[in-house]
């Protein structure tokens, strides 16, 4: 069942990718002989054109973060595989992959512009200053969500094996082998930089070292055991920090070397998943068989337990998300070469999350379904882990399931330093401020500060705690989804004033745009009513609701805007350029 599962998600994507994409690509008419703006305004800095391979990875490795690994396990206990497998398979096609294809033409298109900036040209000041401000806000739960389910994969207990020859920690060799692993992409942009070895040679070189430094993560575990009474939120605060500085840095020195390490990475584990799905029950009879339900239910209980429209916010980033759309054409667009790139970096990349997502979801279903299970990085972990050992046999289960949950770190890591990135541009664009050191400094610090409250005020987790991260999940995925349908709003806008066709942005938009207005407005109406039943306090269902709130206002309010311009009623705006 699992192979037949897998052949047909592969089928599904190839399909969509050679028929769909390219009908896509078409209506954009891209064109190699215009002059993309990396190639124009290249400065070595944020600009610069860089070879597709290289930058699929790159793009890939930002983009897939924990949302396509955690959301589909945390839908698929909920609901079953099914309405998983289905929405990720058909919702990637038709919705996640036209959104980052759209928001990459549509940035190229625009000079390299971010999604705010688009918006700006296109409707006018008062919803630039709407959708700025939407973003920060969205870029804060990204963090938040991120940095808590990171810093979980670090903290594990220490076990002794081989009558106590040697000592193991799970999440000390995770954290060991991350940090060394981000220290190895600085070296490689610094190598890369001053000697501009071939790209051949560099992959030789360090793509191995990268699978070295987590077998070395396994031989230190123990040393990267913090001494603290919780250390999964001295880890998180630590990640932070970390966020404040790579934000900082040029694009040279961490974000392309450890982007590009990391599309290998992704690309090992998803090569490692494929094994592990087409001929793990060949050498493993019966452990790699479908144990859990295919279809539970359509509502599983508490209040964001309905499938419509939570699954569709549970698993954000696997389909669609609109964070996505920040990278595209935040860093991605300035670094375009040619104009047809954009398929296999905007739309291809994509699909290739969605594939991540489905792998994602075939390390739950096969696990026995009794019992309470652990969290969504150690589940995806270990169940890489088991993928590997199909090759690596047994006794290097080990190895293995340290590089899965590595890899899972990896994603978010690449997320989170560029959500950083980003919530420093948006801020530096809101007032004006100058692209000096200081000022980015300032910007990024405040875009921190509400995650490090929140990770410093979290309970520590135990028995009966609900870890943090789930506090936030539900209404990250809701604001990501819904910034995905503000960005296909104002694609659409900008395909009617260049006379386009508009339908393949304008129906995913409706979809998208009507379940996650849904499933905001439930947790609007569940953070109130447990505000009257327990009064007032400053808690995250209390911060839930209000930035709830603010996130509903700022999108019927776009809305508004949006609907003027494609009716004509709104004056077009003077910076509006036909591109």
């Amino acid at each position: 069942m699992l192979p037949l599962l897998a052949l047909g998600v592969i089928v599904v994507l190839t399909v969509g990718y050679f028929s769909y994409g390219r009908l896509i690509a078409r209506n954009y008419a891209l064109n190699d002989a215009s002059e993309t703006p990396a190639v124009r305004r290249a400065d070595g800095e944020d600009f610069v054109p860089t070879k597709p391979f290289y930058l699929l990875g790159q793009h890939f490795s930002a983009i897939a973060a924990a949302g396509p690994i955690a959301g589909p396990i945390l839908a698929a206990q909920m609901f079953g595989w099914v309405p998983c497998v289905l929405w990720i398979g058909f919702g990637v096609i038709f919705i996640g992959a036209v959104h980052d294809f759209s928001a990459l033409v549509a940035s190229v298109r625009h000079d390299g512009e971010s999604v705010a900036e688009i918006v700006r040209r296109q409707l006018g000041r008062r919803a630039w200053l709407l959708i700025l401000t939407f973003i920060w806000l969205a870029l804060i739960y990204v963090i938040v969500a991120f940095a808590d389910i990171t810093a979980s994969t670090f903290v594990g207990k220490t076990e002794e094996f081989e009558g106590g020859t040697f000592s193991f920690n799970p999440g000390g060799a995770v954290a060991a082998a991350s940090l060394m692993y981000l220290g190895l992409s600085i070296v490689m942009g610094l190598v890369d930089r001053r000697w501009k070895p071939p790209l051949w040679l560099t992959t030789l070189i360090f793509v191995p070292a990268t699978l070295g430094v987590v077998w070395l993560g396994t031989k230190v575990s123990t040393s990267f055991v913090l001494p603290f009474e919780n250390p999964q939120r001295a880890w998180g605060l630590g990640i932070l920090v970390y966020c404040f500085i790579a934000s900082l840095l040029p694009v040279w020195l961490l974000l392309q070397p450890r982007g590009y390490l990391g599309g290998f990475v992704l690309y090992l584990a998803l090569a490692a998943g494929v094994i592990g799905l087409f001929f793990g029950g060949l050498r493993y009879p019966g452990e790699f068989d479908i144990r859990m339900p295919a279809f539970k239910t359509f509502d599983a209980g508490g209040p964001f337990g309905g499938l419509f429209p939570f699954l569709f916010v549970t698993i954000a980033c696997g389909a669609c998300s609109g964070f996505h759309g920040l990278v595209c054409s935040g860093t991605t667009s300035k670094q375009i070469a040619k104009e047809s790139h954009t398929h296999p970096v905007g739309y291809g990349a994509m699909l290739l999350e969605a594939f991540v997502a489905i792998i994602a979801l075939t390390t739950v279903i096969t696990l026995a379904p009794e019992g309470k299970l652990p969290g969504p990085g150690k589940i995806y972990g270990d169940g890489v882990g088991r993928f590997m050992t199909v090759i690596l046999g047994k006794e290097h289960f080990l190895f293995a399931a340290t590089f899965g949950a590595m890899a899972f770190s990896t994603f978010v890591f690449d997320t989170l330093d560029v959500s950083t990135r980003l919530g420093r541009y948006v801020l530096e664009e809101l007032f004006g401020w100058s692209k000096k050191r200081k000022a980015g400094a300032i910007a990024a610090a405040l875009t921190l500060v509400p995650p490090a409250y929140f990770v410093a005020t979290a309970r520590p987790p135990g028995p009966g705690v609900r870890p943090a991260y789930l506090d936030f999940w539900t209404l990250f995925g809701t604001s990501n989804q819904l910034l995905a349908a503000l960005t296909l709003l104002a694609v659409t806008v900008w395909l009617h004033r260049e006379k386009r066709r508009i339908w393949y942005t304008a129906v995913p938009m409706v979809f998208v745009m009507t379940v996650t207005l849904w499933a905001l407005i439930a947790q609007i109406r569940h953070a109130f009513g447990a505000i009257r039943q327990g009064g007032f306090s400053l808690n995250t269902a209390t911060m839930n609701g209000v930035v709830g709130v603010l996130l509903v206002g700022l999108a019927i309010a776009l809305l508004i805007e949006s609907g003027r311009a494609l009716l004509g009623r709104a004056p077009i705006p003077a910076e509006t350029r036909a591109s």
